[in-house]
């Protein structure tokens, strides 16, 4: 059997926002060679883009999250410091308890580290590469951008891979985060980042065994380093250009060259040859080599061409730099203990079948909604789509508490009371709407849930399901 890639999903934020607009703000422009970049909503982050595109990649594959016996995340930018992310994953997307779990940050390498990691395991696996990083508005933020992608890996793959290699030095100061700081950094030296990237990337490439493969994503920063790099090595330009998209994504940290990666594997033919290189900031390289290409991969340019275009300001708005986030106020705080026990109904909806009546209850607790008999329920998982019944819209001043920080970002939100139905049966959740303009969204209305950021408490992201129009 030939173990591989069977299928990849990809998540890009809905906002975008274009260099020269940025430029125009600062009346310099950081960002060369991207023309745009994607922004996350204020209720967006590593791990709410990571379940997106893992549920699109277990989708394209036909997969079940139960028989998935590794799950590896990889991120610069966690929503906490210090702990494991992927479980969080895994229990968003229904996994086992006994599922293999890594999360990896600190460098862009991450992203091929866990997908190397999960081709190496046994079983059906996911790689996912979700990233946002943040830097100093007036420079290295003008060209970080945002996404996700996630790699199904299975036996009887039509992507396999077929040779890596690393490349190890040290190159201090070309792209690094200091403790405690939310922001990436780099010395700035553009010929000494040149010469490190470019020095690491032909080494590996000239260790990996593939000859003039068809697609190459290259560690890419900006839109003329991939090309700078890849001239030290016998890679053509158009392959090359196959694989770059940090010039519609930004540079999204570990995510970007997976993201190239996917977009070079959904256009190459079964006899083509792929290479990922990325490199790690403070120095090393890792590259992976693959044969095959993936037909039911996602269209990465479509997936970049769409999006809504956003000012400077609502940009800064949605950044969290301009706002200070301070909630005043108690709000309805669930501890800790209880909102854990509600996981399986925030993340996958699963509400209650009464054994009397055979009626829906969410979430499924307490006595049925529809005979009011008290008896153990069956726990049944409801379908994603769902119709709006009812919509009312918080503006500015009107959140509770908890919803501040939010609302000072993305501005007023709408509320829905949104009917679900399962075996010809109903029942109705009050669903928070998102990636929408409230205004916009009326009763009747198809929607889709999606998990996404609720609020933090206690210092701790919290994450449920939301609605977005379909």
């Amino acid at each position: 059997m030939t173990r591989g890639l069977t299928a990849a999903g990809v998540h890009v934020p809905r906002f975008r926002i274009e260099s020269s607009t940025i430029g125009e703000a600062w009346g310099v422009d950081h960002a060369s060679g991207i023309e745009r970049k994607a922004l996350p909503a204020a209720d967006e982050d590593a791990v709410t883009m990571a379940i997106s595109a893992a549920r699109d990649a277990l989708d394209r594959g036909n997969a079940n999250a139960a028989d998935l016996s590794f799950v590896g995340l990889a991120t610069t930018t966690p929503p906490l410091a210090e702990e494991e992310l992927a479980p969080r994953v895994v229990r968003a997307l229904g996994g086992a308890s006994d599922a293999r779990t890594v999360t990896a940050t600190a460098s862009p390498l991450a992203g091929l580290d866990v997908l190397e990691r999960a081709v190496g395991a046994d079983g059906p696996a996911l790689a996912i590469a979700a990233d946002a990083p943040t830097g100093d508005p007036a420079e290295a933020d003008h060209r970080l951008g945002a996404g996700a992608v996630a790699f199904l890996v299975d036996d009887d793959a039509p992507v396999t891979l077929v040779d890596s290699a690393a490349h190890s030095d040290e190159y201090p100061g070309v792209r690094y985060r200091e403790r405690g700081s939310e922001e990436v950094d780099a010395l700035g030296v553009t010929t000494y980042e040149r010469d490190a990237v470019g020095e690491s990337v032909a080494a590996v490439v000239s260790d990996l065994d593939v000859a003039e493969p068809a697609g190459a994503a290259l560690h890419q920063p900006n839109g003329g380093l991939p090309h700078r790099a890849g001239g030290r090595t016998d890679i053509a330009g158009a392959a090359i250009e196959r694989g770059t998209v940090v010039d519609r994504v930004g540079d999204a940290g570990a995510a970007t060259v997976p993201l190239g990666l996917c977009a070079a594997l959904a256009s190459a033919d079964a006899d083509d040859a792929t290479v990922a290189v990325d490199f790690g900031g403070g120095g090393g390289a890792l590259g992976l080599a693959f044969a095959g290409g993936l037909d039911n991969a996602p269209s990465v340019d479509e997936r970049l061409s769409g999006g809504e275009l956003v000012s400077y300001d609502r940009y800064l708005r949605e950044r969290g730099y301009v706002v200070d986030g301070e909630v005043a106020g108690g709000g309805a705080h669930v501890s800790l203990p209880s909102w854990r026990r509600s996981l399986d109904g925030r993340y996958r909806l699963v509400a209650g079948r009464c054994p009397s009546c055979g009626g829906l209850t969410f979430p499924a607790e307490g006595a049925c909604g529809v005979c009011h008999d008290r008896g153990a329920f069956e726990h049944v998982e409801l379908p994603r789509e769902g119709v709006v019944d009812a919509v009312t819209v918080i503006g500015q001043g009107g959140a509770p508490p908890e919803f501040v920080p939010q609302q000072e970002r993305d501005g007023p939100y709408a509320v829905a009371i949104v009917r679900f139905t399962h075996s010809g049966e109903e029942v109705t959740i009050p669903m928070q709407l998102t990636d929408c303009d409230p205004e916009t969204v009326a009763v009747g209305d198809d929607v889709r849930a999606t998990i996404r950021r609720v609020y933090a408490d206690e210092g701790i992201p919290r994450y449920g399901s939301k609605a977005t129009p379909i």
